[in-house]
């Protein structure tokens, strides 16, 4: 089963400047990294991802990858990932649901909340593992928090869908309500069924992440903004067609 948002139904009311910024820097620090070599692209993920062990103070760099404080690495762990799926899903995400985050909050407010979900997210997959030496990478932590945030400001808004199963390709309109809400179960069912020893998706960071968006979105909310904002297509509409049956006379608007 493949299912991959493309756009939601919430017109922005101003330019998302701060969305963009953020997915450009994404960009320009993955392509670097695509440019080094295999050893230097592992140094620069330990140089700037968030070590746990480092972080607490249970191990250290290397004085050669030491190169910005351990507490610095929250932040700068956001921008590096591991890989063409990695960003380009984080970025899709970070495309439908940030710009309509930021519409309401405005790109200083929106850019404070971003990164302190990531922040926050990060310290979450820590510390359900502060021993682990192996560098946390990616802007997952933070988009969740958008993710949170969205849920709050448009939960009956709606999502396409791209739906693929087998033979069954639709095109699907959801309610965020439905598609956050199972994103977060399933999120919170991968982290309490990981083994927390072992490497792999920042589970932890997403639900984290996502309740840290949850909390703060409140605070942040420039006053007059509204929550739950009612929905502005129907849900659950199908990109099938059909044709109308010509109109009988008399029965037009004007019969």
């Amino acid at each position: 089963m493949l299912a991959i948002p493309l756009y939601d139904d919430n017109p922005t009311v101003r330019t998302p400047v701060a969305t963009i910024g953020l997915i450009i820097a994404c960009a320009v620090v993955f392509l670097f990294q695509l440019g080094l070599p295999p050893r230097a692209a592992q140094a620069f993920a330990f140089q700037y991802g968030m070590v746990p062990a480092v972080l607490f103070g249970d191990a250290q760099l290397p004085a050669g990858l030491a190169r910005v404080p351990p507490w610095a690495t929250l932040v700068t762990s956001m921008f590096l990932h591991g890989g063409w799926l990695h960003i380009l899903g984080n970025m899709l995400y970070l495309w439908i649901f940030g710009k309509g985050v930021e519409s309401a909050l405005g790109a200083p407010r929106f850019l404070m909340l971003y990164l302190l979900c990531g922040i926050s997210a990060a310290m979450c997959q820590a510390l359900t593992n502060p021993g682990a030496d192996v560098p946390m990478i990616g802007a997952s932590g933070a988009i969740a928090g958008i993710l949170g945030a969205y849920l709050l400001l448009h939960p009956r808004g709606n999502v396409v869908i791209f739906f693929w199963l087998f033979i069954f390709v639709r095109f699907i309109t959801v309610p965020a309500v439905i598609l956050l809400g199972l994103w977060f179960l399933l999120q919170l069912g991968s982290a309490l069924s990981a083994n927390a020893g072992e490497p792999g998706v920042a589970f932890w960071a997403h639900v984290g992440g996502f309740i840290t968006g949850l909390i703060l979105l409140p605070i942040f909310r420039p006053r007059g903004t509204a929550l739950r904002q009612p929905p502005r297509t129907q849900p659950f509409s199908m990109s099938r067609s059909r044709s109308l049956p010509p109109p009988r006379p008399g029965r037009g608007p004007w019969g």
